[in-house]
């Protein structure tokens, strides 16, 4: 039981991990993700904050 709680708090930990929208790394992410695979909301907040 113990390993199954472990292992569900690492997952919930590394998932929790992405770049705050707007940061530089963010902007590279988005940079190398398919344009096709980006939500409304995605492309709205990287005109915002990487383009102006």
């Amino acid at each position: 039981m113990k390993k199954v709680i472990t292992l569900v708090l690492t997952l919930f930990v590394l998932s929790a991990c992405s770049p705050a929208i707007g940061s530089d790394e963010w902007c590279e992410q988005m940079n190398e993700k398919p344009k096709g695979d980006w939500t409304a909301t995605e492309a709205k907040d990287f005109a915002e904050h990487c383009i102006f």
